[in-house]
């Protein structure tokens, strides 16, 4: 190959020190136009074609196939380089692949990360899957396991119809792919999979991490507890604050929250108490609104009892059963 025809390859993919230059870059060192610079470059390619037909690319290009096979196949980029070419020949790689007939590159958008496909017309099909699978969290607004998802999802690959016929074998890796390089959805802290708006998934700031403590934990904390797990450097009156102000959080107790997704109400424990008595309808007994209310605070009897004897909103009969004062 010309040594100009050489260069530049070299300097596009990146083959000599690892880092691509662009058409402009080039054309500037060389004191030519980016026109130029590309009309090289496919005079270069060209130059090549012959050469794939050589065994040795030959048996590059079936290892590649079958490599995309393994995922169903198609593989996100940079994945795709990292296990092909490691640390020091992605660029080679990626040369390799833009030379070969087989591998088309699909590019970014806002649904989807770069990836590289054995079949042509494969794009709208992945669009298919990605819109419906994101519909799929949006509907159940709920996080899913691996276990749960890939269960649930093969079934539905299986009759997909842009996966039918040859792919049918193929539901499991297609899925698993589909989740790499799906930007809207991503495994969580947790290990569960989501949106990626979804503060399971990519927690922002002290209230979305605090969040994600109660989940964990499945039951009411201390504020002072909830700032401990969720690190050392959080101050503990920082976390009071954020949970006071988010309507997900409900204090139950002396400096105590839970979440509001667990039942729990808003309001003092007078309002509790209220609540409860205007849902029953009819006159408790002590302990049978006790048991009431600290399913809803975790507060000392002596507290509901105080709030009980407040006779401008609560009153007793003969049989000591209370009721909502003017009831």
């Amino acid at each position: 190959m010309p040594s100009r025809q050489k260069e530049i390859l070299e300097r596009r993919f990146g083959l000599a020190t690892g880092q691509g230059e662009t058409l402009d870059s080039i054309g500037q060192d060389l004191g030519l136009t980016r026109e130029r610079i590309r009309q090289i470059e496919n005079e270069a390619f060209s130059k090549l074609e012959r050469e794939k037909d050589k065994r040795e690319l030959k048996r590059v290009f079936f290892y590649f196939k079958e490599y995309f096979e393994g995922f169903g196949g198609f593989k996100r980029e940079d994945m795709l380089l990292g296990d092909l070419g490691e640390e020091n020949f992605n660029k080679h790689i990626y040369f390799l692949l833009t030379l070969a007939d087989d591998f088309w590159r699909i590019s970014e958008t806002d649904k989807f990360y770069t990836f590289w496909t054995i079949e042509e017309d494969f794009r709208p099909k992945v669009e298919t899957l990605l819109n419906s699978l994101f519909e799929k969290f949006q509907r159940a607004n709920k996080l899913f396991s691996e276990e749960e998802l890939f269960n649930k999802e093969v079934d539905e690959l299986r009759s997909s119809s842009p996966f039918a016929g040859a792919w049918a074998k193929e539901e499991p890796r297609i899925l698993h792919t589909l989740l790499e390089i799906a930007k809207k959805i991503e495994r969580g802290p947790q290990g569960q999979f989501g949106l990626t708006d979804w503060p399971e998934i990519k927690p922002k700031g002290i209230k979305d991490k605090a969040y994600l403590v109660f989940k964990e934990e499945k039951k009411p904390l201390h504020f002072t507890q909830v700032a401990l797990f969720i690190g050392k450097e959080t101050h503990p009156q920082t976390v009071h604050n954020e949970l006071i102000r988010d309507p997900r959080f409900i204090l139950v107790g002396r400096g105590i929250y839970a979440l509001k997704e667990w039942g729990y109400e808003t309001g003092t424990v007078r309002d509790v108490i209220s609540k409860i008595l205007k849902e029953t309808e009819k006159p408790m007994c002590r302990e049978e609104l006790l048991r009431e209310v600290q399913k809803q605070r975790l507060v000392k009897e002596n507290t509901i009892l105080l709030n009980l004897a407040n006779g401008k909103y609560f009153s007793r009969d003969e049989k000591g059963r209370y009721r909502l004062k003017n009831v």
